[in-house]
């Protein structure tokens, strides 16, 4: 994705979007309320942005084994701990609405797709302490690293499922009736992406949540984008440009909302 593309896309996602007076339906109007735009503060973000800091400040190498699309700004495969929590990190402006969207909706169990330094996995465990956490990572060396990070926070609601992702990600969905909750971060190309959402679309409910991550990261992730809204199944998507949320309520008919945020 250019910087030119990338300024662009926001341009017209901004043109698009709506703010909280525009927005009709009571459930999405609701949500945007209550939970998109909240800006109060919960006590874990202090203690995992503290974290954060900390990592930021590790220049301890790591050997990179990268599964997905790679990194388009540091393509090599041995990096600092320190890089990665500032580039590979999802920003705590996002990573606290995962929270809040998980501690709004409860779910018993969050999938996380692409762990890093497990950071957002915190988030998402600390939400809802009773729902477990199974977050999806290919590389050994960064799993072990969000494990330790974990541990640092007191979090034991995580359960790490380290390897290639088309194989753990069916071998787990075989053994689970439902999906609750899942955080699409784990490939930003479209046939992976595509492929991982069919895949839990056999499993999902009326109230599962399926979010995506960076969905104008590059060409192929737009195009799935647009796809995954447009599938039956799908009633209502919501485009805050960073993520897409997916929701399959029936009761809803179907509406794609883009929103200021």
């Amino acid at each position: 994705m250019s910087l030119l593309r990338l300024g662009y896309k926001f341009l017209i996602y901004r043109f698009k979007s709506l703010r909280l007076h525009g927005v009709h339906s009571p459930f999405i109007f609701n949500l945007y309320q209550n939970v998109i735009l909240h800006s109060g503060q919960y006590y874990t973000y202090g203690q995992i942005e503290n974290l954060r800091a900390e990592l930021r400040q590790n220049h301890q190498q790591l050997e990179i084994t990268d599964l997905g699309a790679g990194s388009k700004v540091n393509p090599t495969y041995r990096r600092r701990i320190s890089d990665i929590a500032k580039i590979s990190a999802k920003p705590a402006k996002y990573a606290q609405l995962l929270f809040r969207l998980v501690n709004y909706f409860q779910p018993n169990q969050v999938l996380e797709l692409g762990t890093s330094l497990g950071l957002t996995s915190a988030y998402l465990a600390s939400a809802h302490t009773k729902s477990q956490v199974y977050s999806f990572e290919g590389c050994p060396n960064i799993a072990q690293q969000a494990q330790l990070n974990w541990q640092k926070l007191k979090l034991s609601n995580i359960e790490i499922i380290p390897g290639n992702l088309d194989q753990t990600l069916p071998a787990f969905l075989n053994k689970t009736t439902r999906v609750d909750f899942i955080y699409f971060d784990g490939n930003h190309r479209y046939e992976p992406t595509m492929h991982y959402f069919r895949l839990c679309l056999e499993k999902h409910t009326e109230e599962s949540v399926f979010i995506f991550d960076d969905i104008y990261w590059s060409a192929e992730m737009e195009k799935a984008w647009q796809e995954i809204c447009a599938h039956p199944a799908v009633t209502l998507s919501i485009d805050l440009f960073q993520v897409g949320l997916i929701f399959f309520r029936k009761q809803q008919p179907k509406q794609h909302f883009t929103l200021w945020y």
